[in-house]
């Protein structure tokens, strides 16, 4: 079992407990801090062999599989990608939203859990409001949980398709990543950093291949608290400082619906860190443009630049599918260690 700290110690900045009693399933994906590098390297290497396998040879890997999809948060690419993905490896897929089940009126998430478990669930992909969730999940289901996102904690899928985009482009043809693999690479990442679960667990990964990880944005959406919160990562205020150092730039939405009443000035914001084709060519002209979606046009980036020959951001899209193809096949086919009930 890994010794990484539970969600409430790794945001309280407590060291790990050793031994850590999560995840208490090998097919469990929690954070990105449960993988290896090797690890990493297998799930990268995975998702290209089954993206470019026989349709029909891989129906047949998960064939007749249960996995349920529980979402408690609105989604497009994520929900979406994990479906295609386990029906694309032969699962047979179910869909729980908070507005079409007895979440809506009030049943607790372990007690939704253990009922999915009692139909026959093999494995849960949980999206949550609340940081820590598939943890709780795991806990109490002893089932393979696959954190989609919880809160404003961590999103590792993502964190794995955006490093296969980022490889694609600077490391073509390598996918056994290693602690230099990305030596020499600087990622910026633009926006609203505070509650981007998308961030952490890139600042989580990346670093530990060698990039370097530039956080901008203002204060209102990164707080100096964040400060030297690990190695390779650093904090730049102004975005054409940090456009000019970096060959990856991803762009974060402003996610309103977690602000909170905080005030910000949009114009003043735009004006600021709005990603546009002048400050690209003029400061970026070689870097690559990601964002994890949704894309608020003319807000963060502009339209000229999310469809331009920078943008790589189908390319997440499309990476999703894979990365979650080999992800979902790692948590139903994982060797079992022993029950830890």
């Amino acid at each position: 079992m890994n010794a990484t700290a539970t969600p409430a110690r790794r945001l309280l900045h407590l060291p790990p407990v050793d031994p850590s009693p999560f995840p208490y399933n090998p097919g469990s994906l929690l954070s990105v801090n449960d993988l290896s590098l090797e690890s990493v390297s297998h799930i990268l290497s995975r998702a290209t062999a089954l993206e470019g396998m026989d349709p029909l040879l891989r129906a047949r890997i998960l064939a007749k599989r249960r996995v349920a999809l529980l979402f408690y948060e609105s989604s497009t690419r994520t929900r979406t990608s994990f479906e295609l993905a386990a029906k694309s490896l032969g699962a047979d897929t179910t869909l729980v939203s908070s507005l079409s089940s007895s979440i809506e009126k009030g049943e607790t998430l372990k007690d939704t859990g253990l009922t999915l478990r009692a139909l026959g669930a093999e494995a849960i992909i949980l999206r949550h409001s609340s940081s820590g969730a598939p943890w709780l999940l795991e806990a109490s289901t002893h089932l393979p949980v696959l954190n989609a996102g919880d809160g404003m904690h961590e999103h590792p899928t993502q964190a794995l398709l955006d490093l296969r985009t980022i490889l694609a482009h600077l490391r073509p043809g390598i996918s056994t990543v290693q602690p230099k693999t990305l030596a020499g690479v600087t990622v910026a990442i633009v926006g609203d950093i505070l509650h981007s679960r998308v961030a952490r667990s890139n600042m989580m990964l990346l670093p530990r291949l060698g990039a370097q990880v530039v956080f901008c944005g203002p204060k209102e959406l990164l707080p100096e608290l964040a400060a030297g919160v690990g190695p390779g990562i650093t904090i730049e205020r102004d975005f054409e400082a940090a456009l000019r150092q970096s060959q990856v730039v991803m762009m974060l939405r402003i996610q309103a619906e977690r602000l909170a009443g905080l005030q910000l000035d949009l114009e003043q914001y735009k004006s600021s860190y709005q990603l546009t084709g002048q400050r690209l060519a003029a400061l970026a002209p070689t870097a690559v443009v990601l964002h994890p979606g949704p894309i608020i046009r003319g807000l963060e980036l502009t339209g000229g630049v999310a469809d331009g020959p920078q943008s790589a951001i189908l390319e997440q899209v499309r990476n999703g599918v894979a990365i979650r193809m080999a992800v979902v096949e790692r948590a139903l086919t994982a060797g079992n260690e022993g029950d830890r009930a």
